[in-house]
């Protein structure tokens, strides 16, 4: 039967340091993976519109996060939220706290 929706959630985010879940159209989502690149940081990229349960996945995260808007990513383990939260974290060093896994939100 394979994992269920939650255990392949958890299962992503506690296996990548960088987990970002997102839709492979989303001009937030293409920002948010060009600040990541740019940090030159490897990150699991999940496109929520290209798998056939991206739509459990998404009510999944809604549950666990709050936020049903995409990008929706984690940092060792952590939510960090979307792209704006993203943007901020990188203009004022959190980001860079995050990846080194000094920081905790």
């Amino acid at each position: 039967m394979g994992e269920s929706i939650q255990a392949l959630v958890e299962r992503l985010i506690r296996e990548n340091k960088v987990m970002f879940f997102g839709k492979s159209y989303c001009p937030h989502c293409r920002n948010a993976k060009e600040v990541l690149s740019g940090k030159k940081v490897q990150f699991k990229v999940f496109e929520i519109d290209q798998e056939s349960n991206g739509p459990q996945v998404q009510d999944y995260l809604l549950q666990k996060t709050g936020q049903r808007t995409v990008p929706n990513i984690f940092i060792n383990t952590q939510h960090l939220g979307g792209n704006s939260d993203l943007v901020a974290a990188r203009n004022n060093g959190k980001l860079d706290a995050m990846l080194s896994g000094k920081s905790e939100l």
